[in-house]
């Protein structure tokens, strides 16, 4: 039976259709302001790619932020069950899965079987999220996607001290008018960004190996800041988009459930 995932966030979209724990096809696109428009029109795109129409699908599984507004599911689960399956999916030997999101950050441990044993989240502060990178990308002016190469650049080592994205902002722009480069400034927001996520990662203990999972997985300079604060290497999901691993859980989930009808 082919079956599909459909992860609403509240910045992006994701779906993944799936047969026999193979992904067929997966799409990303920008949240609409209303879940259900973004759940239909990732899903279109991703029936698209694979050539398939709605009717084709045994089971939809949704997760998310919005998950409770996707029109076509025949269930819901959490995007931390969600992101936990997915990741431990491409990689077995995952323990620990760090999700950041548009407006939220989380952090999973798994078992040896792929299970949430203990998890924790940010929701309440901008700040340890992507839209932490997304402000200050404006406030740089720079393309929020660039920010990773950009960061890689930097010859100086510069310090963000402001835990709040306001006060955080104001800063950045204070080392802009000192003239410092951007390069600095960015890997300066890598770090603070990274040692936020890091301390909520730390409060349930970290096992490795440990993954990184969201759009903000996709950014290097984050990446290697993470890594650096958790005193680990961290593992990549190789040849799977990050950004689409919660819609690839809530596929998996289906699969098991259409298994179960």
């Amino acid at each position: 039976m082919i079956v599909a995932g459909c992860d609403i966030g509240s910045l992006t979209a994701k779906a993944v259709i799936m047969e026999n724990s193979k992904i067929l096809s997966s799409s990303v696109i920008r949240a609409q302001t209303k879940p259900s428009d973004s759940a239909n029109q990732v899903m279109a795109k991703a029936l698209k790619n694979a050539g398939l129409a709605m009717k084709d699908i045994g089971y939809v599984v949704g997760t998310g932020y919005g998950r409770e507004l996707i029109p076509f599911v025949k269930s819901v689960e959490s995007e931390i069950s969600c992101h936990a399956k997915g990741a431990w999916h491409i990689m077995p030997s995952a323990r620990m899965v760090i999700d950041i999101g548009g407006q939220d950050a989380k952090a999973t441990r798994m078992n040896a079987n792929g299970a949430v044993a203990r998890y924790i989240y940010n929701d309440k502060c901008a700040s340890g999220t992507g839209r932490f990178l997304e402000v200050m990308a404006e406030a740089l002016e720079v393309p929020l996607e660039e920010m990773g190469a950009m960061g890689a650049k930097s010859k100086e080592k510069l310090s963000i001290s402001n835990q709040c994205v306001i006060f955080a902002e104001t800063e950045v722009v204070s080392l802009v008018n000192e003239g410092k480069e951007s390069a600095d400034i960015i890997n300066a927001l890598h770090h603070s960004l990274a040692k936020r996520v890091a301390a909520l990662a730390r409060s349930i203990d970290v096992e490795q190996d440990v993954v990184m999972t969201g759009g903000v997985a996709k950014n290097s300079g984050v990446f290697n800041a993470l890594s650096e604060a958790l005193n680990i290497k961290m593992k990549s999901l190789d040849g799977v988009d990050p950004q689409i691993i919660g819609a690839l859980g809530a596929a998996l989930y289906a699969q098991e459930k259409a298994a179960r009808q």
